[in-house]
């Protein structure tokens, strides 16, 4: 199973090529755009953006409240170029440097500022997210299960800003032409044989993708799909938008002073259940680790372990669960996600290389297109590994 390659981004003209030969230098120019750094931040974010295109991987200052983690996660990739080492370690050790050079853990003025709060709250603040709130009041009408379907679809296509909350989700849905695996019966299946048991869900983007997860997580808490549930988020600003605690109270204020009293609703009933701890938030210093879920620290996978059923947001959450290689895309879900710890479902817009689980018909079809089906955010699916 291991005998897949490792993603690099070494290889000129490939996606993780482009991340850091493209993608990298617009987010640098928009992060120093967007808040007034000072000559020594803006100077180390374009050493950092030379370094990451051209020189090798030097570990942390000693200095740096986890240098030593960062060591060891590092094994034998210091003085390797970037490009060399596994395209999710160098991604995330570029997020980590970029952290490092805007000041964001030493002492001063930037310090604790998250470089990518401009981002998050323009988007939190937008009309669009109104008009997608005030959608919300339809879903009210619609049977049990349409409803729950509708929850599951907005949550998954989360940030797609043409869907917003489905109402038509399911067979024929306007969602359902770029579905590539539908394993939604299962993730039912596997709530209602939990009861009243505990639900994970480790979070992807702030902002519009955050939001139909917090309405999820109310329809399973109010519907008795669970008796608690747990969301994990990022210690620390990571990858532009994923979500920290910060960004989940201010997604919780947005729902509940929206202009619609059904969005209102499901805030205040969220703001409720943080209050009696039928909502927890946590979080842990591996979900911002260069690591798949294989590597889990024992603390987090007894944790994990724990669940009647965890379900892993976005297309990071599972390059890090089936391992960020180039699988055949026909490999069994199951054979890359079995390790983990609990019955875990995968809700994930492909906007990278790694795929699997498909049906060697569809991947046929796809690679027919001639499109880069792959990482062009138009394609989803829902897998699950189902527990024992």
């Amino acid at each position: 199973m291991s005998d897949a390659p490792v993603i690099r981004s070494d290889v000129p003209g490939s996606f993780p090529w482009a991340v850091f030969h493209e993608r990298h230098p617009r987010l640098v120019r928009q992060v120093l755009d967007a808040l007034p750094y000072g000559p020594a931040e803006r100077a180390a974010v374009e050493r950092l953006l030379v370094e990451s295109t051209t020189g090798v991987l030097e570990p942390l200052g000693e200095d740096a409240p986890d240098a030593a983690q960062w060591r060891e996660w590092g094994g034998l990739v210091w003085g390797r170029p970037w490009g060399e080492a596994p395209f999710l370690w160098a991604e995330s050790y570029f997020y980590r440097r970029l952290l490092d050079a805007i000041g964001y853990f030493r002492p001063g003025a930037w310090q604790g500022i998250d470089p990518f709060a401009p981002f998050k709250n323009a988007e939190l603040a937008g009309v669009a997210v109104d008009e997608e709130l005030v959608a919300l009041s339809e879903l009210d009408a619609l049977p049990r299960t349409k409803r729950a379907e509708a929850l599951l679809s907005s949550a998954l296509w989360g940030n797609r800003a043409d869907l917003g909350f489905q109402i038509t989700a399911g067979p024929g849905g306007p969602a359902s032409s770029g579905l590539l695996a539908d394993d939604s019966a299962v993730l039912w299946s596997e709530l209602d044989r939990a009861g009243d048991g505990r639900v994970c869900v480790v979070a992807d983007n702030a902002g519009r993708e955050l939001l139909p997860d917090l309405v999820l997580i109310d329809h399973l808490l109010t519907d008795g799909r669970a008796a608690e549930v747990v969301l994990y988020v990022k210690p620390q600003p990571y990858f532009v938008s994923d979500a920290t605690t910060a960004d989940v109270l201010a997604s919780v204020d947005r729902l509940r002073t929206a202009p619609s009293a059904a969005a209102q609703a499901v805030g205040s009933r969220l703001w409720q259940a943080l209050n009696r701890g039928t909502l927890v938030l946590r979080t842990h210093p591996f979900f911002c680790a260069p690591l798949p879920y294989h590597d889990l620290p024992a603390d987090l996978r007894a944790e994990l372990a724990g669940a009647a059923l965890t379900i892993l947001k976005g297309d990071l959450n599972y390059r890090r669960l089936v391992g960020d290689r180039l699988w055949p895309p026909t490999t069994p879900f199951a054979e890359t996600a079995g390790h983990f710890p609990s019955a875990v479902a995968a809700l994930r817009t492909l906007k990278s290389d790694v795929i699997v689980g498909l049906d060697a018909a569809t991947v046929a079809r796809l690679d027919g297109t001639g499109t880069t089906w792959r990482v062009d955010g138009r394609h989803a699916v829902i897998q699950v590994c189902a527990g024992s």
